[in-house]
Protein backbone atom coordinates (compact mmCIF):
# COMPACT_ATOMS: atom_id res chain seq x y z
CA UNK A 1 0.00 0.00 0.00
CA UNK A 2 1.41 3.39 -1.05
CA UNK A 3 1.02 5.99 1.71
CA UNK A 4 0.73 9.70 0.96
CA UNK A 5 0.86 12.58 3.45
CA UNK A 6 0.07 16.28 3.08
CA UNK A 7 -0.25 19.20 5.48
CA UNK A 8 -2.03 22.51 5.56
CA UNK A 9 -4.03 25.06 7.47
CA UNK A 10 -7.17 24.54 5.32
CA UNK A 11 -8.69 27.78 6.59
CA UNK A 12 -11.77 29.11 4.78
CA UNK A 13 -11.96 25.79 2.95
CA UNK A 14 -12.23 26.39 -0.80
CA UNK A 15 -11.97 24.71 -4.18
CA UNK A 16 -8.18 24.90 -4.15
CA UNK A 17 -8.03 22.89 -0.93
CA UNK A 18 -10.48 20.37 -2.34
CA UNK A 19 -8.39 19.92 -5.49
CA UNK A 20 -5.13 19.53 -3.56
CA UNK A 21 -6.65 16.75 -1.44
CA UNK A 22 -8.14 15.05 -4.50
CA UNK A 23 -4.79 15.11 -6.32
CA UNK A 24 -2.96 13.96 -3.21
CA UNK A 25 -5.32 10.99 -2.88
CA UNK A 26 -4.70 10.07 -6.53
CA UNK A 27 -0.95 9.71 -5.81
CA UNK A 28 -1.41 6.59 -3.65
CA UNK A 29 -3.68 4.25 -1.76
CA UNK A 30 -3.86 5.82 1.71
CA UNK A 31 -3.93 9.58 2.40
CA UNK A 32 -2.98 11.14 5.73
CA UNK A 33 -3.77 14.86 6.13
CA UNK A 34 -2.08 16.97 8.78
CA UNK A 35 -4.05 20.04 9.90
CA UNK A 36 -2.05 22.73 11.71
CA UNK A 37 -2.99 24.25 15.06
CA UNK A 38 -3.49 28.01 15.39
CA UNK A 39 -0.45 28.23 17.67
CA UNK A 40 1.82 26.44 15.22
CA UNK A 41 0.52 28.56 12.35
CA UNK A 42 1.51 31.68 14.26
CA UNK A 43 5.02 30.42 14.92
CA UNK A 44 5.54 29.65 11.24
CA UNK A 45 4.15 33.02 10.21
CA UNK A 46 0.63 32.17 9.05
CA UNK A 47 -1.71 34.97 10.11
CA UNK A 48 -5.40 35.83 10.12
CA UNK A 49 -6.72 32.29 10.67
CA UNK A 50 -10.55 32.46 10.74
CA UNK A 51 -11.86 28.91 11.26
CA UNK A 52 -11.25 26.90 14.44
CA UNK A 53 -9.10 23.77 14.35
CA UNK A 54 -12.18 21.58 14.84
CA UNK A 55 -13.97 23.21 11.92
CA UNK A 56 -10.94 22.88 9.65
CA UNK A 57 -10.63 19.18 10.50
CA UNK A 58 -14.34 18.64 9.81
CA UNK A 59 -13.99 20.31 6.40
CA UNK A 60 -11.06 18.05 5.46
CA UNK A 61 -12.96 14.93 6.56
CA UNK A 62 -16.07 16.03 4.67
CA UNK A 63 -14.24 15.73 1.33
CA UNK A 64 -13.96 11.96 1.77
CA UNK A 65 -10.36 11.97 0.47
CA UNK A 66 -8.58 11.69 3.82
CA UNK A 67 -8.18 8.17 5.21
CA UNK A 68 -6.71 9.65 8.36
CA UNK A 69 -6.48 13.19 9.80
CA UNK A 70 -3.77 14.18 12.26
CA UNK A 71 -2.86 17.46 13.97
CA UNK A 72 0.45 19.23 13.25
CA UNK A 73 1.58 21.30 16.21
CA UNK A 74 5.37 21.66 16.16
CA UNK A 75 8.40 22.23 13.96
CA UNK A 76 10.05 19.02 12.81
CA UNK A 77 6.87 16.97 13.00
CA UNK A 78 6.86 16.26 9.25
CA UNK A 79 10.08 14.24 9.47
CA UNK A 80 8.75 12.42 12.54
CA UNK A 81 5.44 11.55 10.87
CA UNK A 82 7.06 10.39 7.62
CA UNK A 83 9.38 8.01 9.46
CA UNK A 84 6.87 6.80 12.04
CA UNK A 85 4.11 6.16 9.51
CA UNK A 86 6.39 4.82 6.75
CA UNK A 87 5.24 7.40 4.21
CA UNK A 88 6.03 6.91 0.53
CA UNK A 89 5.06 10.36 -0.83
CA UNK A 90 4.95 13.81 0.76
CA UNK A 91 2.97 16.37 -1.23
CA UNK A 92 1.94 20.04 -0.98
CA UNK A 93 0.91 22.79 -3.38
CA UNK A 94 3.28 24.26 -5.94
CA UNK A 95 3.42 27.61 -4.12
CA UNK A 96 5.81 25.84 -1.73
CA UNK A 97 8.04 24.47 -4.52
CA UNK A 98 11.56 23.77 -3.28
CA UNK A 99 10.89 24.47 0.39
CA UNK A 100 10.41 20.83 1.34
CA UNK A 101 13.12 19.27 -0.79
CA UNK A 102 14.96 18.28 2.40
CA UNK A 103 12.27 15.61 2.89
CA UNK A 104 13.58 13.75 -0.19
CA UNK A 105 15.98 12.03 2.20
CA UNK A 106 12.94 10.23 3.67
CA UNK A 107 10.41 9.83 0.85
CA UNK A 108 9.34 11.09 -2.57
CA UNK A 109 8.33 14.79 -2.64
CA UNK A 110 5.64 15.98 -5.07
CA UNK A 111 4.53 19.60 -5.59
CA UNK A 112 0.98 19.73 -6.91
CA UNK A 113 -0.34 22.49 -9.21
CA UNK A 114 -2.46 25.06 -7.41
CA UNK A 115 -5.97 26.05 -8.43
CA UNK A 116 -6.00 29.51 -10.01
CA UNK A 117 -8.51 32.30 -9.37
CA UNK A 118 -10.05 30.90 -6.19
CA UNK A 119 -12.49 33.58 -5.06
CA UNK A 120 -15.04 31.92 -2.77
CA UNK A 121 -15.03 29.26 -0.11
CA UNK A 122 -17.18 26.16 -0.32
CA UNK A 123 -19.34 27.86 2.28
CA UNK A 124 -21.15 30.34 0.06
CA UNK A 125 -21.51 32.90 2.85
CA UNK A 126 -17.76 33.45 2.89
CA UNK A 127 -15.47 34.99 0.34
CA UNK A 128 -11.75 35.26 -0.25
CA UNK A 129 -10.22 38.67 -0.90
CA UNK A 130 -8.98 38.87 -4.50
CA UNK A 131 -5.96 41.15 -4.26
CA UNK A 132 -4.30 42.90 -7.19
CA UNK A 133 -0.77 44.31 -7.03
CA UNK A 134 0.00 47.65 -8.70
CA UNK A 135 3.65 47.66 -9.67
CA UNK A 136 6.08 44.81 -10.16
CA UNK A 137 9.38 46.07 -8.77
CA UNK A 138 11.46 45.32 -5.70
CA UNK A 139 8.85 46.08 -3.02
CA UNK A 140 6.08 44.26 -4.91
CA UNK A 141 8.31 41.18 -5.15
CA UNK A 142 9.00 41.15 -1.42
CA UNK A 143 5.30 41.60 -0.69
CA UNK A 144 4.23 38.79 -3.03
CA UNK A 145 6.68 36.41 -1.36
CA UNK A 146 4.85 36.86 1.94
CA UNK A 147 1.24 37.22 0.81
CA UNK A 148 0.50 33.50 0.98
CA UNK A 149 1.13 33.59 4.74
CA UNK A 150 -2.11 35.53 5.26
CA UNK A 151 -5.24 33.39 5.27
CA UNK A 152 -8.21 34.52 3.20
CA UNK A 153 -6.21 36.63 0.73
CA UNK A 154 -5.20 35.53 -2.78
CA UNK A 155 -3.06 37.59 -5.14
CA UNK A 156 -4.91 37.15 -8.42
CA UNK A 157 -3.60 39.89 -10.71
CA UNK A 158 -0.72 42.29 -11.27
CA UNK A 159 -0.78 45.62 -13.13
CA UNK A 160 2.10 47.50 -14.71
CA UNK A 161 1.86 50.05 -17.54
CA UNK A 162 4.65 48.01 -19.13
CA UNK A 163 2.92 44.70 -19.83
CA UNK A 164 6.14 42.72 -20.19
CA UNK A 165 7.08 43.64 -16.60
CA UNK A 166 3.68 42.54 -15.33
CA UNK A 167 3.95 39.27 -17.25
CA UNK A 168 7.41 38.53 -15.86
CA UNK A 169 6.22 39.20 -12.32
CA UNK A 170 3.15 37.00 -12.74
CA UNK A 171 5.33 34.17 -14.00
CA UNK A 172 7.77 34.45 -11.08
CA UNK A 173 5.12 34.47 -8.36
CA UNK A 174 2.44 32.24 -9.85
CA UNK A 175 -0.08 35.05 -10.32
CA UNK A 176 -2.72 33.99 -12.82
CA UNK A 177 -3.44 37.35 -14.49
CA UNK A 178 -1.38 40.34 -15.61
CA UNK A 179 -2.28 43.45 -17.57
CA UNK A 180 -1.35 46.97 -18.63
CA UNK A 181 -5.04 47.98 -18.68
CA UNK A 182 -5.76 49.63 -15.33
CA UNK A 183 -9.55 49.73 -15.70
CA UNK A 184 -9.72 46.03 -16.53
CA UNK A 185 -7.36 45.31 -13.64
CA UNK A 186 -9.63 47.10 -11.15
CA UNK A 187 -12.69 45.22 -12.33
CA UNK A 188 -11.02 41.88 -11.64
CA UNK A 189 -10.09 42.43 -7.97
CA UNK A 190 -11.63 43.28 -4.59
CA UNK A 191 -8.64 45.18 -3.25
CA UNK A 192 -5.30 46.55 -4.39
CA UNK A 193 -1.80 46.82 -2.97
CA UNK A 194 0.04 49.83 -4.40
CA UNK A 195 3.78 49.27 -4.80
CA UNK A 196 4.46 51.64 -7.69
CA UNK A 197 6.89 54.63 -7.63
CA UNK A 198 6.20 57.14 -4.84
CA UNK A 199 4.72 59.86 -7.01
CA UNK A 200 1.97 57.57 -8.33
CA UNK A 201 0.57 56.29 -5.01
CA UNK A 202 -2.02 59.01 -4.54
CA UNK A 203 -3.52 58.84 -8.03
CA UNK A 204 -3.70 55.05 -8.09
CA UNK A 205 -5.34 55.04 -4.66
CA UNK A 206 -7.88 57.63 -5.77
CA UNK A 207 -8.89 55.67 -8.88
CA UNK A 208 -9.18 52.44 -6.92
CA UNK A 209 -11.35 54.03 -4.22
CA UNK A 210 -13.56 55.65 -6.86
CA UNK A 211 -14.14 52.12 -8.15
CA UNK A 212 -14.97 50.99 -4.59
CA UNK A 213 -11.86 48.86 -4.15
CA UNK A 214 -10.08 48.56 -0.82
CA UNK A 215 -6.58 50.06 -0.86
CA UNK A 216 -3.35 49.13 0.88
CA UNK A 217 -0.76 51.66 -0.30
CA UNK A 218 2.96 51.77 0.23
CA UNK A 219 4.21 54.84 2.01
CA UNK A 220 4.10 57.74 1.48
CA UNK A 221 0.41 57.56 0.63
CA UNK A 222 0.41 61.27 -0.23
CA UNK A 223 2.86 64.17 -0.32
CA UNK A 224 0.27 66.83 0.47
CA UNK A 225 -2.15 67.03 3.38
CA UNK A 226 -5.17 67.91 1.26
CA UNK A 227 -4.59 64.85 -0.94
CA UNK A 228 -4.47 62.54 2.07
CA UNK A 229 -7.63 64.11 3.48
CA UNK A 230 -9.38 63.64 0.14
CA UNK A 231 -8.40 59.97 -0.06
CA UNK A 232 -9.66 59.12 3.42
CA UNK A 233 -12.89 61.03 2.78
CA UNK A 234 -13.35 59.07 -0.45
CA UNK A 235 -12.73 55.80 1.41
CA UNK A 236 -15.40 56.67 3.98
CA UNK A 237 -17.84 57.71 1.27
CA UNK A 238 -17.43 54.44 -0.63
CA UNK A 239 -17.20 52.28 2.52
CA UNK A 240 -13.72 51.09 1.60
CA UNK A 241 -10.70 50.29 3.73
CA UNK A 242 -7.74 52.59 3.09
CA UNK A 243 -4.54 51.65 4.89
CA UNK A 244 -1.04 53.05 4.52
CA UNK A 245 1.42 50.16 4.33
CA UNK A 246 3.94 51.35 6.90
CA UNK A 247 4.83 47.84 8.01
CA UNK A 248 6.49 48.78 11.31
CA UNK A 249 3.15 50.07 12.61
CA UNK A 250 1.59 46.62 12.38
CA UNK A 251 4.43 44.48 13.74
CA UNK A 252 4.18 42.81 17.19
CA UNK A 253 7.48 44.08 18.56
CA UNK A 254 6.83 47.72 17.76
CA UNK A 255 3.37 47.57 19.33
CA UNK A 256 4.86 45.91 22.41
CA UNK A 257 7.40 48.75 22.59
CA UNK A 258 4.66 51.40 22.30
CA UNK A 259 2.61 49.73 25.01
CA UNK A 260 5.56 49.65 27.38
CA UNK A 261 6.45 53.28 26.65
CA UNK A 262 2.88 54.36 27.38
CA UNK A 263 2.66 52.26 30.56
CA UNK A 264 4.57 54.80 32.63
CA UNK A 265 7.57 52.57 33.22
CA UNK A 266 9.88 55.36 31.97
CA UNK A 267 7.64 58.11 33.36
CA UNK A 268 6.33 60.87 31.12
CA UNK A 269 7.74 60.77 27.60
CA UNK A 270 9.67 63.93 26.82
CA UNK A 271 11.85 63.13 23.81
CA UNK A 272 11.88 60.73 20.85
CA UNK A 273 14.88 60.31 18.55
CA UNK A 274 14.59 58.05 15.52
CA UNK A 275 17.11 57.40 12.75
CA UNK A 276 16.85 55.44 9.49
CA UNK A 277 19.66 55.70 6.95
CA UNK A 278 20.66 53.38 4.14
CA UNK A 279 23.37 53.96 1.55
CA UNK A 280 21.63 53.46 -1.79
CA UNK A 281 23.22 52.88 -5.18
CA UNK A 282 24.02 55.72 -7.55
CA UNK A 283 21.61 55.64 -10.45
CA UNK A 284 18.78 54.21 -8.38
CA UNK A 285 15.38 55.80 -7.92
CA UNK A 286 16.27 57.10 -4.45
CA UNK A 287 19.03 59.32 -5.87
CA UNK A 288 17.77 60.01 -9.39
CA UNK A 289 14.11 60.99 -8.90
CA UNK A 290 14.48 64.78 -8.51
CA UNK A 291 10.91 65.24 -7.26
CA UNK A 292 10.19 62.20 -5.09
CA UNK A 293 13.67 60.82 -4.39
CA UNK A 294 15.91 61.36 -1.39
CA UNK A 295 16.25 60.24 2.21
CA UNK A 296 13.20 61.92 3.70
CA UNK A 297 10.67 60.79 1.10
CA UNK A 298 12.11 57.29 1.30
CA UNK A 299 12.44 56.80 5.06
CA UNK A 300 10.72 59.79 6.66
CA UNK A 301 7.51 57.84 7.28
CA UNK A 302 9.39 55.35 9.45
CA UNK A 303 11.07 57.91 11.70
CA UNK A 304 7.85 59.91 12.01
CA UNK A 305 5.91 56.87 13.21
CA UNK A 306 7.21 56.63 16.82
CA UNK A 307 7.19 60.42 17.15
CA UNK A 308 3.55 60.76 16.18
CA UNK A 309 2.53 57.65 18.10
CA UNK A 310 4.13 58.78 21.36
CA UNK A 311 4.04 62.59 21.24
CA UNK A 312 0.98 63.09 19.07
CA UNK A 313 0.01 64.77 15.81
CA UNK A 314 -0.13 68.34 17.11
CA UNK A 315 3.44 69.57 17.08
CA UNK A 316 4.05 73.30 17.54
CA UNK A 317 6.95 73.58 15.13
CA UNK A 318 9.17 71.55 12.81
CA UNK A 319 12.47 72.61 11.30
CA UNK A 320 14.39 70.76 8.59
CA UNK A 321 18.11 70.75 7.87
CA UNK A 322 19.35 68.88 4.81
CA UNK A 323 22.43 68.04 2.81
CA UNK A 324 21.32 68.08 -0.83
CA UNK A 325 22.80 66.48 -3.92
CA UNK A 326 23.30 68.68 -7.04
CA UNK A 327 20.00 67.42 -8.48
CA UNK A 328 18.09 68.54 -5.38
CA UNK A 329 17.42 65.24 -3.60
CA UNK A 330 18.37 65.16 0.08
CA UNK A 331 21.29 62.90 0.90
CA UNK A 332 20.70 63.49 4.61
CA UNK A 333 17.97 65.26 6.58
CA UNK A 334 17.35 66.14 10.21
CA UNK A 335 13.86 67.17 11.30
CA UNK A 336 13.52 68.81 14.73
CA UNK A 337 10.04 68.91 16.33
CA UNK A 338 8.74 70.99 19.21
CA UNK A 339 5.68 69.75 21.10
CA UNK A 340 3.94 71.35 24.07
CA UNK A 341 5.63 68.97 26.49
CA UNK A 342 8.33 67.34 24.44
CA UNK A 343 10.91 67.33 21.69
CA UNK A 344 11.73 64.97 18.84
CA UNK A 345 14.49 64.47 16.31
CA UNK A 346 14.19 62.42 13.12
CA UNK A 347 17.12 61.62 10.83
CA UNK A 348 17.08 59.97 7.41
CA UNK A 349 19.62 59.52 4.64
CA UNK A 350 20.47 57.79 1.39
CA UNK A 351 23.99 59.22 1.09
CA UNK A 352 25.08 59.50 4.73
CA UNK A 353 25.22 56.59 7.17
CA UNK A 354 24.37 56.98 10.85
CA UNK A 355 23.51 54.68 13.76
CA UNK A 356 19.92 53.61 13.13
CA UNK A 357 18.45 53.46 16.60
CA UNK A 358 15.30 54.61 18.36
CA UNK A 359 15.57 56.30 21.77
CA UNK A 360 12.48 57.21 23.82
CA UNK A 361 13.41 59.40 26.79
CA UNK A 362 11.20 59.78 29.84
CA UNK A 363 11.29 61.28 33.31
CA UNK A 364 12.15 57.91 34.93
CA UNK A 365 14.25 56.21 32.25
CA UNK A 366 14.55 55.56 28.55
CA UNK A 367 13.85 52.87 25.96
CA UNK A 368 16.54 51.92 23.47
CA UNK A 369 15.70 49.94 20.33
CA UNK A 370 18.87 49.19 18.33
CA UNK A 371 19.19 49.22 14.57
CA UNK A 372 17.16 48.11 12.71
CA UNK A 373 14.53 49.30 15.20
CA UNK A 374 11.91 49.49 12.42
CA UNK A 375 11.94 45.68 12.41
CA UNK A 376 11.68 45.75 16.24
CA UNK A 377 12.99 42.38 17.33
CA UNK A 378 14.43 43.60 20.63
CA UNK A 379 14.68 46.63 22.88
CA UNK A 380 15.86 47.62 26.36
CA UNK A 381 14.56 49.79 29.19
CA UNK A 382 17.26 51.74 31.05
CA UNK A 383 16.92 53.55 34.39
CA UNK A 384 18.87 56.00 36.53
CA UNK A 385 20.39 52.97 38.22
CA UNK A 386 22.68 51.93 35.38
CA UNK A 387 22.88 48.37 36.70
CA UNK A 388 19.18 47.87 36.09
CA UNK A 389 18.33 47.07 32.46
CA UNK A 390 15.16 45.28 31.39
CA UNK A 391 15.50 43.46 28.07
CA UNK A 392 12.63 42.49 25.77
CA UNK A 393 12.43 40.48 22.57
CA UNK A 394 9.64 39.91 20.07
CA UNK A 395 8.83 37.88 16.99
CA UNK A 396 9.35 39.47 13.59
CA UNK A 397 8.51 37.09 10.76
CA UNK A 398 9.78 37.40 7.21
CA UNK A 399 10.20 41.01 6.15
CA UNK A 400 7.08 42.22 7.92
CA UNK A 401 4.74 42.53 4.95
CA UNK A 402 2.43 39.81 6.27
CA UNK A 403 1.55 41.95 9.29
CA UNK A 404 0.23 44.88 7.27
CA UNK A 405 -1.66 42.54 4.92
CA UNK A 406 -3.18 40.68 7.87
CA UNK A 407 -4.41 43.98 9.35
CA UNK A 408 -5.81 44.96 5.95
CA UNK A 409 -7.75 41.68 5.65
CA UNK A 410 -8.94 42.02 9.26
CA UNK A 411 -10.47 45.43 8.51
CA UNK A 412 -12.00 44.37 5.17
CA UNK A 413 -13.71 41.48 6.93
CA UNK A 414 -15.35 43.94 9.29
CA UNK A 415 -13.55 43.13 12.53
CA UNK A 416 -12.90 46.79 13.28
CA UNK A 417 -13.98 50.18 11.96
CA UNK A 418 -10.43 51.44 11.68
CA UNK A 419 -6.89 50.42 12.46
CA UNK A 420 -5.74 51.78 15.81
CA UNK A 421 -2.25 50.64 14.87
CA UNK A 422 -2.03 53.38 12.23
CA UNK A 423 -4.99 55.69 11.94
CA UNK A 424 -6.24 57.97 9.18
CA UNK A 425 -5.40 60.97 11.35
CA UNK A 426 -1.82 59.79 11.79
CA UNK A 427 -1.46 59.16 8.07
CA UNK A 428 -2.77 62.66 7.29
CA UNK A 429 -0.35 64.14 9.83
CA UNK A 430 2.53 62.42 8.05
CA UNK A 431 1.38 63.86 4.73
CA UNK A 432 1.39 67.29 6.38
CA UNK A 433 5.02 66.84 7.48
CA UNK A 434 5.94 65.52 4.04
CA UNK A 435 4.40 68.62 2.44
CA UNK A 436 6.39 70.88 4.78
CA UNK A 437 9.58 69.05 3.84
CA UNK A 438 8.91 69.40 0.11
CA UNK A 439 8.40 73.13 0.63
CA UNK A 440 11.63 73.39 2.66
CA UNK A 441 13.64 71.58 0.00
CA UNK A 442 12.23 73.74 -2.79
CA UNK A 443 13.06 76.97 -0.95
CA UNK A 444 16.53 75.70 -0.12
CA UNK A 445 17.25 74.90 -3.77
CA UNK A 446 15.94 78.25 -4.94
CA UNK A 447 18.28 80.06 -2.53
CA UNK A 448 21.36 78.36 -3.91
Amino acid sequence: MKKVITYGTFDLFHEGHFNILRRAKELGDYLIVGVTTEQYDETRGKLNIVDSLDERIRNVKATGFADEVIVEDHLGQKVEDIQKREIDIFTVGSDWTGQFDYLRDYCEVVYLPRTENVSTTLKKSRSIIKLGIIGSGRIASRFASEAHFVSGVHVTSVYNPREESAQSFASRFGVSAFTDNFDAFLQSVDAVYIASPHGTHCEYAKKALQNKKHVLSEKPLAFFKKDAEELYALARENKCVLLEALKTAYCPGFNQLLGLARSGVIGSIRDVEATFTRLTNDGGREKEDEVFGGGWTEYGSYVLLPIIKLLGKDFEDVQFSSILAPNGIDLYTKASFKFKNGLALAKTGVGVKSEGQLVIAGTKGYILAPSPWWLTKEFEVHYEDFTKIDKYSATFLGQGFRYELSEFAYLINGYGERSYKFTAGESIAMADVMERFMSHRKKFMESQ
